[in-house]
């Protein structure tokens, strides 16, 4: 397997358990919102994670795929996956 398989195949499992956190967490903050108001201010910033996940989560796996089965189509998902990788750093640093 070729290193960068390797290096997608790690941030795809990432993002996926990522997304899936952002998931239980922004579940159980609206369940919990009614009787604990102050998770009610958390939940539009979970939402926004979690959407970004979703869709880092959705580049990644569309780079593995590419990647593994070398479809001309790869570079674009690669471009894809790190232009998400990078919103998402910028937005958590400012």
């Amino acid at each position: 397997m070729r290193p960068l398989t390797v290096l997608i195949g790690i941030l795809l499992g990432t993002s996926v358990s990522i997304t899936f956190s952002l998931a239980v967490v922004s579940l159980i903050s609206g369940l919990l919102s009614g009787s604990h108001p102050e998770l009610s201010a958390d939940i539009p910033s979970l939402v926004t994670l979690l959407l970004m996940s979703i869709f880092l989560t959705a580049a990644a796996a569309g780079s593995f795929v590419g990647e593994l089965r070398r479809r001309s189509w790869r570079l674009q998902a690669h471009a894809a996956t790190a232009a998400v990788l990078g919103v998402m750093i910028f937005w958590y640093w400012v």
